[in-house]
This record gives C-alpha cells, structure tokens and sequence, in this order.
C-alpha cells in the first residue's frame, strides 16, 4: 500500500522535515523517534495482570498507522512508525519498564483493529483510535488522550465550492473503511457518493488523480496529508464532530486500563504529552499542543 505515488510523497515529506535543522519543526521532526519518557527500572504489579506479564516478558506487541503524517508515519529509513500516537505507546511501554527497542509495532488500518485486539497479536492500538460505544461493546479504551473532529480535504483552491459536509451531496468523497468518519457520512450525509479504501493514503491519490472531490476524515489526519502534498490540498477547516481518541485494549481487561489511564494522566501532568505532541503533530501542523482532554474512567 506504501507504494502509491502518495504514501512515497508522504514518506518524503517526513524525511525532508528531518532534514529541515534549521527550522524548530525541523528540529522537533529530529527527535520524534526519541523517547518520551524515562523508563522505569524495578517496578513492580499484581501477578497474574496483563502488566505484570509485559514487564516480565520485556517487550509488547503495539498496533498503530502506518500513512498517517504526525500520528503514525513509517519511517523507511528505520522501519519503524513515528508520530504521536506512537509517542503515546512508548510512554505506556517505559512506565511498564519496557525498552523502546523491545516494543513490536504492527501495522493497524481502521477495519482490523478490534480484530488484532480480540486476537490478541497486539497488546494495545494507539492509531487515532475513536473511542465510541459500538466499539466499546468489542474492545476497552483508555484515555481520552486526545480530541479531533471530522473535517474536509479538497484540492488546492477548493474548485467545488465545499464548506462543510452538507455540501458533500452529489460528491465523489473518498475516507476509509471501518472509520467512523466514513460511517457519519453514510448516517447522515446519504446523498453523499462514498469511496472507500483500507488507507487514506489511497484517498490522497484519488484526490489528486480527480477521481474524487474531497476526502473526509479526522482534521489531524488531513492536516499531515496536508502538509505532505506540497501545496495540492488544503483543509476546509470546518469540524463537525468530535471524535476523541483512545488506546484500544482487550474487552475487561479494567486492571489494565485503570494503569493505562494512570498513566496518560501523569503524562498530563509532567509534560511528557505537550513534548510528544510538539515533536510530532505540532511539528508538522504548526499547532500548539492543546489542553488535553479528561480522562474518561467508564
């Protein structure tokens, strides 16, 4: 999927913001690969819970975006995923005494996340995952840990006029399968024409190839398809819903989601957050790290 003329697009974007050291988005791109937080030596849990279990074993298994700039973008140098989402993992992993080198990274698209969670090949997805009630039937979330809304992306000068998703009727709108960004419009939007990928990195193409008028999906998510297009998109900048995003876990699996949550709350707090955020989605969208959002402990 990382072959199409966007997602190398993508790729370069990211390699060309690391490059940039003489911007501070430039130098905050540099360290997004570094950790966030110290990881903790002698720390001790319950027997028998799912942290206990990683701490032993050493290592955990993290499902996240793969095409998604500032959130969950794959390095090709490293191989690995960079981004904010990722930023977030490593801090959960270092409070459980985990190495970021020990940490597994799995490629997550929007339809196989409760699945890989339910399957158990991962121990958590951090991948701009909404957190939502039909979700909550199939899998656990902790967090909040950080609040997006739906928006719109077209092509650069906005030719069809597009202000908000009612002017989306009669359009060719592209998002991704399995997102609730797709499903909102499916619900509420009918005389909308949805295409439908597994990556919004096929949608950016779409876009560019004509093929469709808009894409529509979280506005952070459009934000790094944005500044990756060098100029051939832009955002409507008018969110029309929130979606906040949660750490998915396995379904009762409260122990674990209690410490998850503990731990957003203390990165809150330390700043440990606001410098992921700055080193990553800030860095790419020139925003500011936000307030974030209370912890929700349903």
């Amino acid at each position: 999927m990382r072959t199409t003329r966007y997602a190398a697009s993508l790729a370069a974007a990211g390699l060309m913001l690391a490059a940039c050291g003489g911007s501070e988005a430039g130098n905050q791109a540099e360290d997004a690969a570094e950790n966030t937080a110290e990881v903790q030596e002698d720390v001790q849990f319950d027997a028998g819970t799912t942290m206990a279990e990683l701490n032993e074993a050493g290592a955990m298994t993290v499902g996240t975006k793969f095409d998604q700039p500032g959130f969950g973008l794959l390095n090709p140098n490293t191989q690995a995923p960079e981004g904010f989402d990722v930023e977030i993992a490593k801090i959960i992993a270092a409070e459980l005494g985990i190495e970021e080198d020990a940490i597994e990274w799995v490629e997550t698209v929007s339809a196989n996340r409760e699945p890989f969670i339910q399957n158990g090949q991962v121990d958590i997805v951090a991948a701009t995952y909404t957190i939502n009630d039909t979700r909550k039937t199939l899998v656990d979330f902790a967090g909040p840990y950080y609040e997006a809304g739906q928006d719109i992306m077209v092509a650069e000068g906005n030719p069809e006029g597009i202000e908000g998703p009612d002017d989306l009727a009669g359009k060719n709108v592209c998002s991704v399968e399995g997102s609730t960004p797709a499903q909102n419009i499916r619900d509420n939007y009918p005389e909308t024409t949805l295409t439908l990928f597994d990556v919004y990195s096929k949608c950016a193409d779409a876009l560019s190839a004509g093929q469709v008028q808009a894409v529509t999906t979280d506005n952070v998510i459009l934000l790094g398809l944005v500044a990756g297009s060098d100029g051939a998109f832009e955002l409507v900048g008018n969110a029309f819903t929130e979606e906040p995003y949660g750490i998915g876990l396995a379904l009762g699996d409260t122990e674990f989601r209690n410490f998850i949550n503990d731990v957003l709350e203390e990165s809150y707090e330390n700043g440990s957050w606001a410098e992921a955020w700055d080193r990553t989605a800030g860095a790419i969208s020139g925003l500011e790290a936000p307030e974030p959002p209370a912890v929700d402990r349903y």
